[in-house]
């Protein structure tokens, strides 16, 4: 599966599904936008980003683009301030296809180790074709290296096609997810762990198998607790076929997958989860659906663990409900200090062009969205949001739109509160 395939259908199908939504009217709550940066996909610029950002020490931005670059094949960048505060962008790899060895068209975002070193995958490229795990370190005088981690054959025995973020442990293993590949061909959920030496070693941690009980197609990438438990959505098998929301314990026997629960075609369950799941203080997991719930364009829940065993499932928010929502989230949750959620939708609000929203939880249990900003679809403005906002320290939203801006390439926003 080619990186223009899975964009192409995605888009496609949240445009149609979109075009059903019902019209009335919501409460918007107006925000002051900022452009960052307008990607032009050329002069070792990047195109097209589809991940999210994070954040370093300094409120310095990092991201990485799906195309574009010195050679067309995706980009990692930084966004930093100058002394005058405006933001200038740093092109820190440009990824290269020809060569057989470095991976390309990187879906997922960064990772941050203790060391400042950054961490993602490429979902084409490497030795094999099937993408690869990537590590960029710094070096003196400002310049960056990339080292080759792993690189994905799609077998039985190794996944493929990664999509997802990477995330660490305290130890510094890597733990991520890829779309294809493992002992059923639905994909896998795998650690990298440094051998002795300075060597990475790629252990599968569980083939998604897509059985009626399992589910397939992960794309998301994987949370953790505090207690090293792996959380995580595959996009369809389960129960019903619509996706599972799946944790994965570990155990000196290997690691036990357990299913928290199956998504429901049943007029109020969202279906096709697409973005990561966010941990609270207190173990609850929130995420959202592409499809489903009341009007079938996506929904935003939680899962709770009961007391008795179990995890139980509320929908906090149906996507499609009004003009001025937002619909078809395909980007996961975050999470600020007081409990509010934020996240973004591909589609929807006036202009089509996509929102990004908040939801805070209310008295008796309720949950209130509001819509911070609703982006327009016409030319020379950024639209199509397909990824996670980063929260910072003052409350500002960061986050990337995969198309619009002046040179129709996407762009970095900020919604300064």
């Amino acid at each position: 599966m080619g990186n223009t395939t899975l964009s192409s259908t995605l888009m496609l199908t949240v445009a149609f599904i979109a075009a059903t939504a019902l019209v009335t009217s919501t409460p918007v709550v107006a925000q002051h936008v900022l452009v960052l940066h307008t990607f032009t996909g050329s002069n070792n610029d990047g195109a097209e980003p589809i991940a999210g950002l994070i954040l370093d020490s300094s409120g310095n931005l990092y991201g990485t683009t799906l195309s574009g670059g010195a050679y067309g094949y995706g980009a990692v960048f930084e966004l930093s301030r100058n002394s005058g505060g405006a933001w200038i962008e740093k092109t820190l790899h440009s990824f290269v296809n020809a060569n057989g060895i470095d991976g390309f068209g990187p879906y997922g975002g960064l990772v941050f180790d203790a060391s400042g070193n950054l961490y993602g995958t490429t979902f084409n490229g490497g030795t094999f074709g099937y993408g690869t795990v990537f590590k960029l370190a710094r070096r003196a005088g400002g310049a960056w290296q990339e080292r080759i981690l792993h690189n994905f054959n799609d077998s039985s025995s190794d996944g493929g096609g990664p999509t997802g973020n990477l995330i660490l442990d305290t130890a510094g293993n890597l733990y991520g997810t890829t779309t294809a590949g493992g002992a059923y061909g639905f994909g896998t959920a795998f650690k990298m762990a440094r051998t002795t030496g300075g060597a990475w070693e790629e252990r599968i941690l569980h083939s998604f198998s897509e059985n009626g009980t399992d589910g397939g197609l992960p794309y998301a990438g994987l949370s953790s607790d505090a207690l090293g438990n792996l959380y995580g959505v595959t996009f369809q098998g389960g129960a019903f076929n619509y996706g599972i929301a799946f944790k994965l314990a570990p155990s000196p026997a290997g690691w036990t997958e357990t299913i928290l629960h199956n998504f429901n075609l049943d007029g109020s369950d969202g279906i096709n989860p697409y973005g990561n799941l966010v941990l609270d203080a207190t173990g609850n997991l929130y995420g959202t659906t592409q499809f489903g719930g009341v009007y079938g364009i996506g929904t935003a829940f939680e899962l709770t663990p009961q007391a008795v065993g179990g995890w139980n499932e509320t929908i906090l928010h149906n996507f499609g409900g009004s003009g001025t929502d937002g619909y078809g989230p395909q980007a996961g949750l975050a999470l600020d200090a007081l409990g509010n959620l934020y996240g973004t939708t591909y589609t929807g609000f006036i202009y089509v062009g996509g929102t990004v929203f908040e939801l805070s939880p209310g008295s008796g249990g309720e949950w209130v969205e509001r819509v911070l900003y609703g982006f327009n679809e016409r030319s020379g403005t950024p639209w199509a949001l397909r990824a996670p906002v980063a929260v910072g320290a003052s409350g500002e939203v960061y986050g990337t739109a995969f198309l619009g801006g002046a040179y129709k390439f996407g762009a970095v926003y900020e919604i300064a509160p």
